[in-house]
């Protein structure tokens, strides 16, 4: 008999994605779901919120309008939109009116959402992407999720984690600080990367409590969500999207530095007509690329594995009771 398909949702202070899927068969190989269909908006929920400390009316416009596209995409497949596993994360947690809104897009869209603490966030995202690296990855590696209003790091071995620290540095929060030029100049992007260094200063401060000495960077560097995945399909020249073919696909520091400097000396206009760069993400990933050398600056990586497996993936394992063989 065939499992029931279940769905969940990842809103993101950027982008929010659906998920159905089906659980594989048990000894299959692959990863633990089997997709019956998926679906994204970038929303930009999180635009304007650190000026503001509020969500702005636009962006929650671009939510609901999102989110009942995802409801009428749910029940296609004979489920019920509240049985949705739905996961807001920085942007709705942060903004003093998320509690609010959250109940908003239950009454006009029949989701339920749930806002989740950086903590939880972070041990979702290490269940969905361990659920599809390969073992040597998992031995030691550290695990980081940018989003558009935080970032993830999570140390794990085997598989499971031994800490895990949220931090307040996204990309939609480093363009807005930042970003004034086009193409960016030299300012605005080391201004970034001294924004993301600051924050990754904290990181290792409360790595030094699980040390207990001076702080230990895991063998393996591990990046997830849109910006990592999104360098690793400019680099493969990855028209359309695959994610089998992103999941576990190393980029070395090289191949890294080439993308960056190619990148920042495009216009907006140039980058966005990228086909590998989808609409709106064209001056985020000039943070994210910020993000991401700083991380291998500062633990001297010298290669990135991307997964495109992570939030969504680990709530959808959630919502079956299945995301605690994955993470701790």
């Amino acid at each position: 008999m065939t499992a029931p398909a279940r769905a969940a949702i990842d809103l993101g202070s950027n982008t929010f994605r659906l998920l159905i899927a089906r659980p594989r068969e048990a000894g299959a190989p692959g990863a633990p779901w089997r997709r019956v269909d998926y679906a994204h908006r970038i929303v930009r929920l999180g635009e304007g919120l650190h000026e503001r400390g509020a969500l702005g009316e636009a962006g929650m416009k671009r939510a609901i309008s999102a989110l009942r596209d995802f409801a009428a995409i749910i029940r296609t497949h004979g489920l019920d939109p509240k049985e949705a596993r739905a996961v807001a994360t920085a942007a709705m947690r942060e903004a003093k009116n998320g509690e609010a809104f959250a109940r908003r897009i239950e009454r006009e869209t029949g989701i339920r959402v749930r806002i989740i603490p950086g903590d939880e966030e972070a041990a979702l995202s290490l269940a969905g992407a361990a659920a599809v690296l390969k073992p040597e990855t998992r031995a030691d590696m550290l695990l980081f999720d940018i989003g558009g209003g935080s970032t993830e790091f999570i140390r794990a071995r085997d598989g499971q984690a031994r800490d895990a620290v949220s931090r307040p540095l996204g990309v939609v929060r480093l363009v807005e600080a930042c970003l004034r030029s086009d193409p960016p100049s030299e300012a605005d992007y080391a201004a970034m990367k001294q924004a993301a260094a600051a924050h990754l200063t904290a990181v290792e401060q409360a790595w030094h409590a699980t040390d207990g000495g001076a702080p230990h960077a895991p063998a393996h560097l591990v990046g997830t969500a849109g910006t990592v995945t999104t360098l690793a399909a400019t680099e493969m020249e990855l028209v359309p999207y695959d994610a089998d073919a992103v999941n576990n696909h190393v980029m070395t520091r090289r191949t890294f530095l080439d993308l960056h400097d190619r990148l920042c000396a495009m216009t907006h206009a140039e980058r966005q007509a990228l086909p590998t760069i989808e609409e709106g993400r064209a001056d985020l990933i000039i943070a994210g690329l910020a993000i991401v050398e700083a991380v291998m600056d500062r633990w001297g990586f010298d290669a990135m594995t991307v997964v495109d497996a992570g939030l969504l993936e680990g709530a959808w394992l959630a919502a079956g009771g299945l995301a605690q063989a994955y993470r701790k």
